[in-house]
């Protein structure tokens, strides 16, 4: 079989018609399907249940009744952590499958799909591997008590909510360490794309997870909204837009809910005068194909100074506008299509804003002339964009770039910082000491050198509207846990 014919291979999902609650494939209350489309072919593939609020009123009572009742919580976490080894092996067995929904789902390159999902099963694994050497429980040396100890114990019951994107990969950074935690969840998966987290629930059965611990269900955003504002609910983890991240923020305040949000970025590349100009414009033209643009991370604001300026737009033009667009499945494609056709108008109304405000268009700024379906849009690059234009400060989600010219270093990384977000930047320069002098001065929560950078095992998340907390790495899993001082007249046997 080739590549090109994957796509026609036929849907493994078990239970489609159904969701995933309390251990088992229940029908939905009301009966309602979502039919999901192929970003290429535009055309309907499979179809799932949909979720009412009755079916989300029973994900959110089995899990607070597994976290309530159940022996879960209270398992020694070497025991979560052998079910996390379990999902690992069980998605790992299912990668090309799941890379298969999230190319025809999402339009991401068959090749880096499978190659981005065959690392989510080591992120389970790098969470079970913490239960060994996390400190659980610590004693200390109470001064009024005989023995004192901080123990980190489940925060409780968790919702997830998570975008059409990245869906497999960004539930993991939220289910791994929730699940080693000891908390249960009500995971609620993108209505525009659950195939690769009915995969998810799949393991889950297959490895025989108690009943109500992890429960996957979809929707639009009333069920989202039940999920958050549920007082059974604990704590919620959610990766989306920053419009959406307030209004949750909002409605978790209100009632003391915990949450971590990982939020949009408009992220800047800030290029200083040593460094050449044909490199750069090489590796963020090639780091803007990832997932065709739909990155929150992207470096999609590019800053160089005035004197360069020219001669740098019209080598990013040269090397983005030479991107191969075409079908995700075709090995020499190099960009795919959007994820929806709702998607691609937005990019395009983007465009021909940035067109309306003064920008000029380098190359691109049209769908693809030699492609009649599909939602795709050529790779896009304007220079002379001013900073506190609308494709500037907003994210744009797809493969656009804004190049923007600076008085001299200083005033680059004022323009790096003058954006509302902060979830990434970078900055190119031969210097390894001026860029830690630079890193340390941009206002975000990953700073990359001479390339998009990132590393999850050292969490990743936001300043300013850019999110609230992190996720990944050591870090990850702390906010889904609550420490409790212990204060007792005598040392249990635990510490004798």
């Amino acid at each position: 079989m080739t590549v090109l014919d994957i796509r026609d291979t036929a849907i493994n999902l078990k239970h489609p018609d159904r969701l995933y609650i309390n251990g088992v494939w229940q029908l939905p209350a009301n009966p309602s399907s979502i039919d999901i489309v192929d970003a290429t072919t535009e055309e309907t593939f499979y179809r799932v249940a949909e979720t009412g609020p009755e079916d989300m009123d029973a994900a959110i009572a089995a899990a607070r009744n597994a976290f309530d009742n159940s022996p879960w919580p209270f398992l020694e976490p070497a025991e979560r952590a052998e079910y996390l080894r379990k999902m690992a092996a069980g998605l790992r067995a299912r990668t090309q499958e799941a890379g298969t929904f999230w190319t025809r789902q999402a339009g991401v390159i068959f090749g880096m799909s499978v190659g981005a999902l065959s690392r989510v099963p080591a992120l389970f694994e790098y969470y079970a591997d913490l239960a060994a050497n996390y400190p659980w429980a610590t004693q200390d040396t109470p001064e009024f008590s005989a023995f004192g100890a901080v123990v980190n114990e489940p925060v409780g019951v968790v919702g997830a909510i998570v975008p059409w994107n990245t869906p497999l990969s960004l539930a993991a950074y939220k289910v791994a360490p929730a699940l080693l935690a000891g908390c249960t969840m009500v995971l609620k998966a993108p209505p525009e794309a659950p195939g690769e987290l009915y995969i998810l629930a799949e393991v889950a059965e297959e490895i025989g997870l108690p009943p109500g611990v992890l429960n996957v269900v979809n929707g639009y955003r009333g069920v989202s909204e039940q999920l958050v504002a549920d007082p059974r609910i604990d704590k919620i983890a959610f990766t989306g837009s920053s419009a959406v991240g307030r209004q949750i923020g909002a409605t978790c305040g209100a009632r003391l809910a915990r949450y971590t949000l990982e939020l949009g970025g408009k992220s800047a590349a800030v290029i200083l005068d040593d460094y050449d100009l044909a490199t750069a414009a090489a590796a963020i033209a090639a780091q803007e194909t990832s997932l065709n643009g739909q990155v929150c991370m992207s470096l999609t604001r590019v800053i160089v100074t005035k004197s360069r300026h020219d001669e740098f737009a019209e080598a990013l033009g040269s090397v983005f506008g030479a991107v191969r667009v075409g079908d995700p499945f075709d090995p020499q494609t190099q960009l795919g299509p959007l994820a929806l056709a709702r998607q691609q108008e937005r990019v395009l109304g983007y465009i021909n804003t940035a067109q309306n405000e003064g920008a000029t268009l380098v190359t691109g700024g049209n769908r693809p002339a030699h492609l009649d379906r599909g939602f795709f849009v050529e790779p896009t690059v304007f220079s002379n964009v001013d900073n506190r234009s609308t494709i500037a400060q907003e994210e744009i989600f797809g493969p656009v770039l804004s190049v923007i010219p600076a008085e001299n270093e200083e005033h680059a990384i004022a323009l790096a910082n003058d954006t509302p977000y902060g979830l990434n930047s970078a900055v190119f320069t031969n210097d390894v000491d001026r860029a830690y002098q630079v890193a340390r001065r941009l206002r975000s929560g990953t700073v990359g050198h001479n390339g998009f950078k990132t590393d999850t095992r050292m969490g990743y998340g936001g300043f300013k509207q850019s999110g609230v907390g992190r996720e990944g790495g050591l870090q990850g899993l702390l906010p889904y846990l609550e420490s409790k001082t212990v204060l007792l007249d005598g040392a249990p046997a635990q510490f004798r």
